[in-house]
């Protein structure tokens, strides 16, 4: 009874390593992807700063694989994070891809 209950654990935990590694290889795609005076433009860290960070994030998050509550799993999901709801979207709307949002939603 608990050797399954251990493996349905493992199973869940890997599922969960691999959607957050997911997450962080998407972050480091999408840093290089984008032009350096766009950072520039948008009030954020340079690019190189913010590729050595999601590169950082995305080897953490690939030495983790398995174990999703480990501290390093966590600073890599926290960097990846930052980079995805702050950095790509100041990104989008310097190179004039972002949307309109106001407060309640876009207009």
């Amino acid at each position: 009874m608990n050797n399954g209950l251990f493996q349905v654990q493992n199973v869940v935990a890997l599922v969960l390593s691999i959607a957050l590694f997911v997450m962080q290889l998407s972050a480091f795609v999408d840093a290089l992807r984008h032009r350096e005076d766009a950072y520039r433009a948008a009030g954020k860290l340079t690019k190189v700063w913010w590729c050595a960070i999601t590169g950082v994030c995305a080897a953490l998050g690939l030495l983790s694989l398995g174990n999703p509550l480990s501290i390093f799993e966590i600073i890599a999901v926290v960097g990846a994070a930052v980079y995805l709801a702050d950095v790509r979207p100041a990104l989008h709307r310097v190179m004039g891809r972002g949307r309109n949002e106001g407060p309640y939603g876009p207009w």
